[in-house]
């Protein structure tokens, strides 16, 4: 059916596009089609050391190479606009980012905007007026508790051109962070399931300035944010203050702005509803092409 969406699925960092199984089970069930994108260095091209294995060596592990060095956000959204390059010779197509894949949604509705019938933000960074690490020194972030990961870093990310996060560890105090960062409305068993899919290598660019919104391209795709209520990693208000500045950069397309209870991911492991809200956005994006079939704005 030409004028049904297929929904493009951009998983948040250290992720991959397993994350996303359990809510295409919930699409699919729903009669919509889907595609979860392993960005580069993630999924089956990620580098999972031999000292990453138990008994581990966190000495070597500190030192091993990672594939994923060097991978760039503009590589990131390479590899998402050739997704929505094939998907769109399907009909139209939902554009949904996680977290950091928030990065990589906006980052490719700067550059083929005529490629999105309409992008989703799921508790995910939309830099505005800010890059992405410059949230982090605002006073929306102050209640985060960076030590999450920094309990768990593996080497030196200057040396290793990468972020390196041991989510093997059985440290309590590093899992009890993790926990209430990521998945404190889950179960034990939830967590670590979750967390199992996880890979230790993430890149180092989360994009700069140039890499902000822009209003003649990314600002002309119709959008929504779904606030995730109790995440603590991209707490609510921070969730508020990029759609209020992605409303000022361009009132005449607001967000459409919904939320779901629950975690940062509760609604991975529990994608009933979220399944569902994608499952009625799917209705205005597939009644007609938008006016930007033409291209992207000069």
């Amino acid at each position: 059916m030409p004028n049904t969406p297929t929904f493009v699925l951009v998983h948040g960092a250290f992720a991959n596009s397993f994350s996303f199984a359990p809510l295409q089970a919930e699409l699919g069930l729903l009669g919509h089609r889907s595609v979860a994108v392993d960005l580069p260095g993630h999924g089956f091209e990620a580098t999972f050391p031999a000292a990453y294995q138990a008994p581990q060596d966190l000495d070597a592990l500190g030192a091993e190479p990672g594939g994923i060095k060097g991978v760039t956000l503009a590589d990131n959204a390479a590899r998402v606009i050739e997704v929505l390059e094939r998907a769109r010779r399907n009909g139209p197509t939902v554009l949904v980012g996680h977290s950091r894949g928030g990065a990589t949604i906006t980052a490719v509705g700067n550059a083929r905007p005529e490629l999105i019938d309409r992008i989703v933000y799921v508790s995910a960074w939309c830099p505005v007026t800010l890059d992405v690490g410059g949230y982090y020194a605002e006073p929306e972030m102050a209640d985060v508790d960076p030590g999450a990961f920094a309990a768990a870093l593996v080497g030196n990310p200057a040396e290793l051109g990468l972020l390196r996060t041991n989510f093997r560890t059985a440290d309590p105090g590093a899992l009890a962070a993790f926990k209430q960062a990521f998945a404190a409305d889950l179960t034990d068993d939830e967590f670590r399931t979750f967390l199992n899919t996880f890979q230790p290598d993430e890149n180092l660019d989360a994009g700069t300035s140039a890499d902000r919104a822009r209003a003649a391209t990314w600002g002309r795709i119709p959008r929504t944010y779904v606030r995730l209520a109790a995440d603590a990693s991209v707490p609510p208000a921070v969730q508020d203050r990029m759609i209020r500045e992605a409303d000022a950069l361009t009132p005449d397309n607001p967000f459409d702005v919904h939320t779901l209870d629950g975690s940062h991911l509760h609604w991975l492991v529990h994608p009933g509803p979220a399944a569902a809200l994608l499952s009625e956005l799917a209705v205005p994006a597939s009644a007609a092409r938008r006016p930007a079939e033409d291209g992207p704005a000069a």
